[in-house]
């Protein structure tokens, strides 16, 4: 019995020297939309960064510069501090990243392997909690952070304010959870059966073996942390302690448009190293679903 795929073009068409014409052309199409989509931005902000004010000004704008003027990106690194705007976000982002990977880690641990009391319903809240959106939770947040219940602590502007939300993740959590489910229990009950304790086992046993999902919770961790906008700008009033992101916009009434966008260009270099670099980690992490034996 035989079965065939059914296509809009035909295998027959696909293999005639019409059909590869048409195929390549339609891929290299669709490629080059899609790069033009996303590269482009990040061009035009690494470009405008070079020109010098008076052709940034230019209308219409020019697409490469007539001259280049790298000294922008030396100003803007010195005038706007990026230095300790970088050391600042950097402080912020391990931070999350450390607390992340031990409190995500039990819990998801604990929920897949110890398999608490309502676990299932733990479970599901959590995830339910991905079905709000991030803005509607801003208020609450921030009076919880205002004044902390049972400690009565404010704490605006220190990094407690950003290292403490970030540890609540359902959903690296749920990752965390499903790949810790793939782990034959023969391996967790040889363990027991030699004296090992549950965090033993789980330091021993099963961390090991999770390298590529911790290395995407680490990324996902970063890049959070990187990224984010709205929560540092109002947590983080003092300027000598705000993030990469507020930094640049809390100066950017204050120098050249042409230096601001070279600023950008700058604090997103970081991000984009890390993708480039750990893009493979990425993929197997997220497919990581079971052990080879």
């Amino acid at each position: 019995m035989s079965s065939s795929t059914r296509s809009l073009i035909s295998p027959t068409q696909l293999a005639s020297r019409r059909g590869k014409i048409l195929y390549r052309t339609v891929l290299l199409l669709v490629v080059a939309a899609f790069t033009l989509v996303f590269l482009g931005p990040l061009y035009w902000m690494a470009a405008n960064g070079l020109k010098s004010t008076q052709e940034f000004a230019q209308i219409p704008p020019t697409v490469f510069p007539r001259s280049f003027h790298p000294e922008n990106y030396k100003s803007a690194w010195s005038v706007m501090d990026l230095y300790h705007l970088l050391l600042n976000t950097l402080w912020y982002a391990f931070g999350a990243l450390a607390f992340q990977l031990v409190l995500d880690v039990a819990a998801a641990y604990s929920l897949s392997k110890l398999r608490p009391v309502l676990g299932n319903v733990i479970l599901g809240m959590m995830l339910a909690t991905l079905m709000i959106p991030a803005t509607v939770l801003v208020v609450p947040q921030y009076l919880t952070v205002l004044d902390v219940p049972i400690f009565q602590r404010n704490l605006l502007d220190s990094p407690w304010v950003i290292w403490l939300p970030s540890v609540t993740n359902a959903f690296n959590i749920f990752l965390l959870k499903r790949f810790f489910d793939s782990v034959p229990q023969e391996l967790l009950d040889a363990s027991a059966i030699d004296g090992a304790s549950p965090v033993r086992t789980l330091w021993s046993v099963v961390l090991p073996i999770s390298r590529p999902i911790l290395g995407v919770v680490s990324i996902f961790a970063i890049v959070g942390v990187w990224k984010d906008f709205l929560w540092p700008m109002l947590t983080l009033p003092d300027p000598t302690k705000q993030t990469l992101n507020v930094g640049i916009y809390s100066l950017a009434s204050g120098v050249p448009e042409n230096w601001l966008l070279a600023a950008i260009a700058m604090a997103s270099v970081p991000t984009l190293l890390i993708f480039l670099v750990f893009q493979r980690n990425i993929m197997s992490g997220l497919t990581a679903g079971g052990l080879k034996g």
